[in-house]
């Protein structure tokens, strides 16, 4: 960042730090309305931007909680509803179904490239709605999804619902944002709000060496809160029309690595931990929407350093449906991976009792 543009961000920094703050102020004191839907709420969220790993524990969440109805008689197995906002889709304002559980009904256009990736992978688990407004979509799911519990996504913030369980996400690789709130840093609040954390899940913690004084520092902030580490894990490899292949024969020859995600740095180190040799990476901003003649670029800078075949992510894959790719295009897919999974499995499932 240049000197002229740091000069900028940082009146601006202290003036988002003041309104964060007196928000948070105003909600501790009463002066803001919480609103509590009918149904348990379970909370995933982080203090910094992007990047975190947020997706896949969502994801697993949605299935911890399918896991623990299954085990149950049939009658007592909880319909599921992902809220989220969907940031970078066309509409932001209105709502949008994704899916009702059982069919994908909004594209990535009309949802988002996240909320879309979650409500493809949670088909016969979770539903998954899109709106600014949780509390409005929640008592929608309810009537008519007859939801019966709801996993916030990206909900730390989100102080206008009540929640029974607050999970949150420290990203080991950049766990305080650079020290920094909004626009300057990362931050999306000062660290001390990781006290109103129910749980912590550090993610990434493989790629780390300092784990212990990260868990040292989540612990003294987070107070008594669980504290959970997770780590990054290939589930798959396949090509963009979904077909799986084997990852032995993917790996052979040098790739050219590109992603818009928040953290394209893990991505990569992912691929090169995974075994795959990196001739080039490209990255693009956060829910970057490709075009053509983008992709265009990419296969030929490929095909100028003799590289047969481009990988990326599966965020990124949903948005490339429509788009002509002239060389083959591969998706790694990835899931989390929790240490003492089920401690948390447990946690989540006793707060479902709590809630009924």
């Amino acid at each position: 960042m240049n000197p002229a543009g740091s000069a900028i961000l940082i009146p601006l920094g202290t003036i988002y730090s003041a309104v964060t703050r007196a928000r948070l102020a105003a909600y501790r004191r009463g002066l803001f309305s919480v609103s509590k839907l009918a149904a348990p709420v379970l909370s995933i969220g982080n203090l910094t931007t992007g990047g975190t790993g947020k997706t896949p524990l969502v994801e697993w969440v949605c299935r911890a909680l399918a896991r623990g109805s299954a085990r149950d008689d049939a009658a007592a197995i909880k319909k599921v509803c992902v809220l989220t906002r969907g940031y970078g889709r066309e509409n932001p304002k209105t709502q949008v179904v994704v899916s009702d559980g059982a069919k994908l009904l909004a594209g990535a256009r009309e949802a988002g490239d996240e909320p879309s990736l979650l409500a493809k992978n949670l088909l016969g688990v979770a539903a998954v709605i899109c709106n600014p407004d949780r509390l409005a979509a929640g008592q929608w799911a309810i009537e008519h999804l007859h939801t019966e519990v709801f996993v916030l996504d990206d909900g730390f913030q989100h102080l206008r619902l009540s929640r029974d369980l607050d999970i949150v996400i420290i990203d080991a690789t950049n766990p305080w944002g650079g020290g920094r709130l909004l626009p300057y840093g990362r931050l999306r609040e000062p660290v001390a709000g990781l006290s109103r954390a129910d749980c912590v899940v550090i993610t990434r913690a493989d790629q780390v060496e300092n784990l212990t004084s990260i868990k040292e520092a989540v612990q003294r902030l987070a107070g008594d809160a669980p504290i959970f580490s997770s780590r990054m894990l290939s589930s798959g490899i396949r090509r963009l029309d979904g077909e799986r292949i084997d990852p032995a024969d993917s790996l052979t020859d040098p790739v050219g690595a590109f992603c818009g995600v928040g953290n394209p740095k893990s991505f990569f180190n992912h691929l090169r931990g995974a075994g795959y040799q990196l001739a080039f990476t490209r990255t693009f901003t956060d829910h970057h929407k490709y075009t053509q003649p983008e992709l265009d670029a990419l296969v030929e800078e490929a095909r100028r350093l003799g590289i047969g075949s481009l990988v990326t992510t599966a965020k990124d894959a949903i948005k490339l449906n429509s788009l002509d790719v002239a060389i083959p295009c591969y998706v790694l897919d990835i899931e989390i991976s929790l240490d003492e999974g089920e401690r948390l499995a447990e946690i989540i499932q006793n707060t479902m009792s709590q809630g009924v």
